[in-house]
């Protein structure tokens, strides 16, 4: 499909990240919630949510060489079968073991989904299209967490926590399986290019070296770890403060919330302040954000907080997405859109480790105050301009205007 033309693949793209983002999102409270049940202290919880992000760890950056010179729509109906079955297993499992390892299996799921998707929409976007095209892609996986954690916050409760929450993940599962019904017609087919056109693989010490690819791999490790984390764990902090299980749901709905209406309203903050800026500017309130969740605030509060925070959030995936793609060589973006993810995956696997021991030592709150710290880096690192392959056609599409013609893929 020739970049920038019918968007009908954009659209089913987005509905069904929505799907598989909403089973993820309805999944990993539920996940949380079911075992603390079954006998999980808050190093166990770190443990499990960090396994969620441990297996895609080994196959994101070789998914990411097979979808650089081939289709990447195989990749969306695997990644959904694995959400589904990651989420009901995680629900009929009768150890944490058993939970730990179905927690991977979703994430592998998510991963190849997600691989897949940011490729699509990488090959068959214009340049001047990426920063808007990106926005729009992660509206579906905003969709999703909005609508995800309402749903588990609904089906979870009462004195049979057990068994409500593995409900809820029964549910989450047969809502990734409709994910599927949106898949068809998403990538049209083409022809691989042979040996001899495709030339060497790029290699990823190459690609790592690329000023911008670093800080944009950071940037976006810095903000899925707050989400992951704000997800995981904002249900210990309401069994701490005694916030119920359907208020926790609608606190983390109301940030989903706020991160669409931030990238609903991403093209004119692009306009006016340009990519550079903006990343900074929202990194840094979202570290200040995500501190003073550690403060032992009112509800009222604790909503206003998550609400302007998932404002800031909104910003850091869709940006460092077209930052990687566009610092990226041209024949290696898949590759280093599955560097980044990568990199999302070390952070997954990392932050929640070190949360549960923040949190073992410190109490529960202090993991918000390590994310702020992270979120602070990433604001410094977004300070720093980044060179691209294409250097002019970056500084225009940094700040918004088109790139020739010629120059679009």
């Amino acid at each position: 499909m020739r970049p920038g033309g019918n968007r009908g693949w954009l659209l089913r793209l987005v509905i069904a990240f929505s799907f598989a983002q909403g089973a993820v999102s309805m999944a990993r409270p539920a996940v949380s919630y079911r075992a603390l049940a079954l006998g999980a202290d808050e190093r166990a919880i770190g443990v499990i949510a960090g396994v969620y992000a441990l297996l895609p760890l080994f196959v994101a950056v070789p998914l990411g060489r097979r979808t650089d010179h081939g289709r990447c729509a195989p990749l969306l109906p695997v990644g959904v079968v694995l959400i589904a079955a990651g989420c009901a297993l995680s629900g009929i499992a009768g150890s944490l073991a058993a939970m730990a390892a179905w927690s991977g299996v979703m994430g592998l799921g998510h991963l190849c989904f997600v691989i897949g998707a940011q490729s699509i929409v990488a090959r068959q976007s214009a340049p001047h299209e990426q920063d808007r095209n990106f926005g729009h892609f992660t509206i579906g996986a905003s969709l999703g967490q909005l609508v995800g954690p309402i749903a588990a916050g609904a089906l979870i409760g009462g004195q049979d926590m057990a068994g409500t929450s593995a409900f809820a993940l029964l549910v989450a599962g047969a809502g990734a399986a409709v994910a599927v019904t949106s898949l068809w017609r998403i990538e049209r087919p083409v022809t691989p290019k042979s040996a001899a056109v495709q030339g060497d693989r790029v290699p990823v010490h190459r690609i790592l070296r690329t000023r911008g690819v670093p800080a944009g791999i950071f940037t976006s490790l810095a903000v899925l770890s707050a989400t992951d984390i704000l997800t995981a764990y904002l249900p210990v902090v309401g069994e701490h403060r005694g916030i119920a299980p359907p208020v926790i749901g609608l606190l983390l709905s109301l940030r989903a919330a706020a991160t669409i209406a931030c990238r609903l309203v991403m093209t004119p903050m692009l306009r006016l302040l340009g990519r550079r800026a903006l990343l900074t500017t929202t990194c840094l309130a979202g570290a200040l954000l995500c501190a003073g969740i550690a403060l032992p605030v009112p509800v009222w509060a604790l909503g206003v907080m998550l609400g302007a925070l998932g404002f800031c959030l909104g910003v850091g995936q869709p940006l460092s997405m077209t930052t990687v793609v566009q610092a990226a060589p041209e024949d290696a973006r898949s590759t280093a859109l599955a560097l980044r993810l990568t990199g999302n995956r070390l952070g997954q696997v990392a932050a929640p480790a070190a949360a549960g021991l923040v949190a073992g030592v410190a109490g529960t709150a202090a993991p918000f105050v390590m994310l702020g710290a992270l979120l602070l880096i990433a604001s410094g690192l977004g300070l720093r301009p980044a060179a691209h392959p294409g250097g002019a056609r970056a500084c225009r599409t940094e700040h918004g205007s088109s790139a020739p013609e010629h120059e679009r893929r």
